[in-house]
């Protein structure tokens, strides 16, 4: 799917051309700062895009929903809009905009080319400083309609904050079916909005701790197959499927280093004891960097891929420790009350996602790397395997439901406030999201 975007979806997103209007510079009246703590969201109005039928109305939809899911905005109800935009390359009547507090619009437009390629534009204003904040175009088939509405949230996203968005993105989980005491549990993927679930395996045999590699549209996941844990690598798109080999001793499949070419991951040896190796993937050849009498596990690299984040209960309960990627400076950085499990290194590296269970309480909480700041985003029942959206700004885990059922899916952003559940058409557990798709 790489080279497919590449060709007939990312053309183009030419601005110039799209209009002679003056777009607002760095300066800009409507923005939201993130990295305050407690952020209010921005009221946006966008309208339904301009076509010859329903796919401009479902395409500023799958928009709407993308940004009032981020807990940054707040789109407005369209039965408050007074102006009926009929041409969006005419700048709009602010003053109608205005008076319904709409700070920013959105408009568009969807035509098809005579190829049969889908066009989409879209427009963002400020309306109180009256003018063009960004225009672009892209260009896709059909079928991926869905896909351009993500690009353009993330467009709008990043411009009105700074930062990269994460809507052009997918999730890797475990799909769970069945009675709990005989649980089907296929590899599946859909977006990150819980749309066009697609499975990846068939259920014959159990899937479990799916992994993206963060240069390529491939995951590791663990099987149990051939009766013993096997890891494979999967491509996506193709299905192509490679066995990495046998490991008896692994419970959670292997990270993927920053660049690609290796894997890390906790195997338990003869003597009992559980320590992190790391796998080159081109020669196969494993080097062992811990060596302790404790179970270390769950390790996960730091995006520059100079430390590892793992978790050992060397110090009589499981904490959270950091070590070069070589294995060395070994050093504890956790210390609240608890214990600690799957860390995972945010991709911006400034912080270390955790499970933490405490008081009876199963908690997905960040820290600083060095172990301070340490915030709990949500507390539940049973919840853990914290995962990162690409841009670093919310994490996703899934949380058994009490009293039975099964377990689903949840997102939270830094700041605690904004938990989402995340769709998808039965149970689901250990999510991994994608890097941006290219």
């Amino acid at each position: 799917m790489k080279h497919l975007f590449k060709t007939i979806l990312l053309i183009g997103a030419m601005m110039s051309g799209m209009s002679t209007l003056a777009v607002l510079p760095a300066h800009a009246l409507v923005e939201i700062d993130v990295n305050k703590g407690n952020v209010e969201p921005l009221p946006i109005a966008i309208t339904d895009f301009l076509s010859g039928d329903a796919m401009g109305a479902e395409i500023a939809g799958i928009v709407a929903a993308d940004l009032q899911r981020s807990g940054l905005f707040a789109p407005i109800d369209k039965g408050a809009f007074i102006e009926k935009i009929s041409n969006p390359d005419v700048a709009p009547r602010f003053e109608d905009w205005k008076v319904i507090n709409a700070q920013a619009l959105v408009t568009g437009r969807v035509s098809q080319e005579a190829d049969g390629r889908l066009k989409a534009e879209f427009r963002l204003w400020d309306t109180f400083a009256g003018q063009q904040l960004a225009g672009e175009q892209f260009f896709a088939n059909k079928a991926n309609s869905r896909r351009i509405a993500h690009i353009i949230a993330d467009a709008i996203y990043e411009r009105l904050t700074g930062e990269k968005g994460y809507f052009d993105t997918r999730v890797v989980f475990i799909d769970e079916s069945g009675a709990k005491t005989a649980r089907k549990k296929r590899l599946a993927i859909m977006d990150q909005d819980g749309a066009n679930v697609r499975y990846l395996s068939d259920g014959r045999s159990m899937a479990m701790t799916p992994r993206f590699s963060p240069t390529r549209q491939e995951i590791t996941y663990m099987s149990y197959e051939s009766g013993q844990p096997q890891v494979y690598l999967l491509q996506i798109e193709t299905g192509q499927r490679e066995l990495v080999g046998n490991f008896p001793g692994m419970t959670f499949a292997p990270r993927f280093s920053p660049d690609g070419q290796k894997v890390i991951m906790s195997l338990l040896r003869d003597d009992g004891n559980s320590n992190i190796f790391s796998m080159d993937l081109r020669s196969r050849t494993t080097t062992r960097l811990t060596n302790s009498s404790a179970i270390d596990t769950s390790p996960s690299y730091s995006p520059d891929g100079s430390k590892v984040v793992f978790t050992s209960d060397r110090g009589g309960q499981p904490q959270i420790y950091v070590m070069g990627a070589d294995g060395s400076g070994q050093t504890r950085v956790s210390f609240g009350g608890g214990s600690y499990s799957t860390p995972v290194w945010s991709p911006r590296g400034d912080l270390i996602a955790f499970t933490k269970q405490s008081g009876g309480q199963f908690q997905i909480g960040v820290m600083k790397t060095d172990g301070s700041g340490e915030r709990i985003l949500s507390t539940g029942f049973q919840q853990e395997g914290p995962t990162w959206a690409p841009n670093g700004r919310v994490v996703m885990f899934f949380r058994d439901q009490p009293g039975g059922g099964g377990p689903k899916l949840y997102s939270v952003d830094l700041t605690g406030r904004n938990e989402q559940a995340i769709p998808t058409t039965g149970f689901a557990s250990d999510p991994a999201w994608s890097p941006l798709l290219d």
